[in-house]
């Protein structure tokens, strides 16, 4: 395992330690720990590059041949759909607007960030999809919702989003956060100005004190660099990488296997596998069940993830809705999703059980 952090930071959760409801300690495992207990070997550090013709990494420590290679690099923010390339503009929003929809460090800022707000107008754009988690950006509102109106600020939260609101998450900005959350349906951001902090979309010019812009999301940094994105009808970029939808290799190398939020959609009937923690950990099991079966010389079974996530779509008192998928092949090897979503107006800590058992099945969380 090659990985630039130390230690794991689940997504998941992070809402609710944000919200102060979870302690850090939970989502946070450290990865040499995890490879001494599951017997593999962890190297700390940064891929700067893929040769896949040489079948080789680089990394700022050297270099690593590999016979195969999993690759779950994740995402990047795409600043320049708002920016183009002024590099100075995308600095100053990496630095004083994140958004936090990755692990690291940004993570910890937005806390001290929320923390610290004074009030006033405050940002928050949700991105077209796909993207990470297609949820929580509404769950953090909700968050951030409660943070103004228990600390009493003269504060109000605009969420432009380029969609629409669900049923519960309308209800619940309607009912407990009328006057901290303004939500704005079929808001796509046309211009933004980050040094006089203000914001267009096709109806309105916002002016905001603060903010955490979260723009169109791409498969990441190595994804662009090994020339694994896939290009659309057209022969544009799809910003995805592009793989094989059942054997999960990539469209052209059976020796670089794809999972997780950066690969392409996975079918014709409903594109893109939902961008999860959970489905990313299947995608994985299935790509090492293939890597197992052909190093062996045999033929892989055909082998398709689920997926499941909690969202919280109330605070005051706490409702949760899980949303369960299921996928299976049907004629033409075409996938088919199936979804389903259960609502549970009293929870009793289900969604932390279930991320305890990820944890430890894949972090050796005990």
């Amino acid at each position: 395992l090659v990985e630039k952090n130390a230690a794991f930071f689940s997504m998941p959760l992070s809402n609710q330690w944000l919200d102060g409801r979870i302690d850090g300690a939970l989502l946070t495992h450290d990865f040499a720990a995890a490879a001494k207990a599951y017997g593999y070997t962890f190297i700390r550090a940064e891929v700067s590059g893929i040769d896949r013709e040489r079948r080789r990494i680089h990394t700022a420590g050297g270099t690593l041949d590999y016979d195969w290679l999993v690759l779950a690099a994740g995402i990047r923010h795409d600043y320049g759909a708002w920016l183009g390339d002024d590099a100075r503009a995308i600095a100053h929003v990496r630095e004083h607007f994140f958004c936090a929809w990755t692990p690291g460090g940004e993570f910890a800022a937005l806390k001290a960030k929320l923390e610290g707000f004074g009030g006033g107008d405050l940002v928050m754009t949700i991105p077209p999809p796909p993207y990470r988690c297609q949820p929580a950006p509404y769950e953090r509102a909700l968050v951030i919702g409660r943070m103004i109106k228990r600390r009493g600020l003269r504060a109000r939260l605009h969420v432009l989003d380029p969609g629409t609101l669900s049923p519960r998450f309308a209800e619940a900005f309607e009912d407990d956060y009328k006057d901290q959350i303004t939500h704005y349906s079929h808001a796509k951001v046309k211009a933004l100005d980050p040094f006089g902090k203000t914001i267009a979309t096709e109806f309105d010019d916002l002016r905001f004190d603060d903010a955490l812009l979260m723009p169109p999301q791409q498969a990441a940094d190595l994804a662009w660099q090994a020339g694994l994105i896939g290009r659309d009808a057209e022969g544009k970029p799809t910003g995805w990488a592009a793989q094989d939808p059942i054997h999960l290799h990539a469209i052209g190398d059976d020796r670089v296997f794809l999972v997780g939020d950066m690969i392409d959609r996975a079918s014709l009937l409903f594109g893109h596998y939902p961008k999860s923690g959970h489905l990313a950990s299947r995608l994985g099991r299935i790509a090492a069940a293939e890597i197992a079966a052909r190093s062996r010389g045999t033929a892989p079974e055909p082998e398709l993830p689920e997926s499941s996530c909690f969202v919280a779509t109330r605070l005051e008192p706490q409702e949760v809705t899980r949303i369960d998928n299921q996928y299976r092949l049907r004629g033409y090897g075409l996938i088919v999703q199936t979804t389903r979503q259960h609502y549970d107006p009293n929870p009793r800590g289900e969604d932390v059980a279930w991320a305890k058992g990820m944890f430890g099945e894949m972090l050796a969380y005990k």
